[in-house]
Parts: C-alpha cells; sequence; structure tokens
C-alpha cells in the first residue's frame, strides 16, 4: 500500500484570479505547496492542474504536474482522473491538499495519513481544529464540523455549529471545531465519492463533503494536533501569507 498526494490547482478563481501562480518569496504559491507537501510521509506528490502554464510552473521546480480536464466541479473529481491515470490500487491512500495552502504543516498530512493507515476500516478521513475566537465562528467564510463521540462526522456547515442558543452572540460554545479541508482516501471510496455526483446539500452550501455524508457513508474527523494557518482565497490571505514569506 501506497501513500500518494495530490494536488488540485485551479487557475480560475473568482476572488484571486490565477491563484496558483501567485508569487511568494519569489516562488509561486503552488510550488510553496508541493514543498510542504514533499515533507510528509506521503510516497510522491503530483500537482493537479487545469492550466498549462500552472504545470509548466510546476516542472520547473522539479514536480510532478498532470494536466486534467477544466470542467471538474470539485478539486476530488480532479483528484480521481489522476488516480485513474496513474492505475493507483484501490487500497492506496490519496492525500487531496488544497493548492491554496502555502502553510500546512507536514505533520497533521502525516496525521491524517497514520490514521488511516491504523484504522483499514476507515475509507474516508479529515482534520478539524478546535475554534476559539467568536469572529470565526460566525463567519460562513470557515467552514465547521461537528463529530460523534467516536470521531465520525455528524455534518459541516458555513453556520455556525452547535448552534449556542441560550448564549447566541456570546462565547464559542464548547467543541466548537473549524473543518481543515485536508482529505484522505481509499481509491476505491474516492472512486466511489466521484460516482455519487454533487448531492443536494453539497450544492446549497457549498460543501464537497456532504455528499459523503449525505449518501450515508462514514468520515472519520481527525483533531490535528498543531494549528494549520488558514489558506489564501482573497488578496488580503496573500498578502499575509507573502509577508510571514518574508519575515
Amino acid at each position: 500500500m501506497n501513500i500518494h498526494i495530490v494536488i488540485p490547482a485551479r487557475f480560475a478563481s473568482t476572488r484571486l484570479p490565477g491563484k496558483p501562480l501567485a508569487d511568494i518569496a519569489g516562488k509561486p504559491m503552488i510550488v510553496r505547496v508541493a514543498a510542504q507537501a514533499a515533507r510528509s510521509m506521503a510516497s510522491d506528490v503530483v500537482v493537479a492542474v487545469d492550466d498549462q502554464r500552472v504545470a509548466e510552473a510546476v516542472i520547473a521546480e522539479g514536480w510532478q504536474a498532470e494536466t486534467t480536464r477544466r470542467d471538474h466541479v470539485s478539486g476530488s473529481d480532479r483528484v480521481m482522473e489522476v488516480a485513474s491515470r496513474r492505475g493507483w490500487p484501490d487500497d492506496d491512500i490519496v492525500i487531496n491538499v488544497q493548492g491554496d495552502e502555502p502553510l500546512v504543516p507536514p505533520q497533521v498530512i502525516d496525521q491524517l495519513c497514520e490514521g488511516m493507515l491504523a484504522r483499514p476500516d476507515v475509507t474516508m478521513a479529515t482534520l478539524s481544529e478546535p475554534i476559539s475566537d467568536i469572529d470565526d465562528f460566525l463567519n460562513p467564510n470557515v467552514v465547521k464540523v461537528v463529530a460523534d463521540d467516536a470521531g465520525m462526522a455528524m455534518t459541516f456547515s458555513r453556520s455556525p455549529i452547535p448552534y449556542p442558543r441560550d448564549t447566541a452572540g456570546g462565547d464559542v460554545p464548547t467543541g466548537a471545531a473549524r473543518h481543515v479541508g485536508i482529505y484522505g482516501f481509499r481509491v476505491s471510496a474516492l472512486r466511489r465519492f466521484i460516482a455519487l455526483g454533487e448531492s443536494s446539500l453539497e450544492g446549497i452550501e457549498k460543501l464537497e463533503q456532504l455528499r459523503w455524508l449525505q449518501a450515508s457513508l462514514p468520515l472519520l474527523v481527525i483533531q490535528a494536533n498543531e494549528r494549520v494557518p488558514g489558506g489564501v482565497d482573497t488578496p488580503e490571505d496573500l498578502a499575509r501569507v507573502q509577508a510571514l514569506f518574508s519575515a
């Protein structure tokens, strides 16, 4: 069994066009993400692109790139195209690392890998971290997750969950958690995920993980053992990350 990382990189970002090629201390952001991912225990790292300019930038820095279809509806669809092309076996593990996470700690990628290796019954897993700031809890761009006592996801939402009925607008409720958008799949589960097609809840919230839950399939949520900085979605996010790399 091998562990692969695939980084989907979509060029046409609405809020930050050309995002994968955004400069961070002299290198494209997607290259920064690949370099972080390569420090994990995974056997290989592949960037799944939809634009030849991104492929050329990735290859020029010595990383693997696969040019995929432009009409994929989600990053996971793009990851599946790479897995199929490369003929990865059903029991291999594929980690989907978002292409806008240049600060992703390799340790949390390893934590996700180790969690799946220790649980052969788990076919899909992801990460979370506690929320302590009320602004984050109320922010629809911060995706929240609620898990059961066994660590299995109950739901994800952009809304504040669990909703504190008696103290609404006050303190963050105990147990509130942010979803960290890194996914682990067995290849067989990823194939099933794609075959399901977009679910109604997924379409409403624009959260692809809801597709899995709406089909009554289990999703393990592992609490990250260190803080995972937020990704780059806006010009302001990019400026923040550029400042950190330049410090």
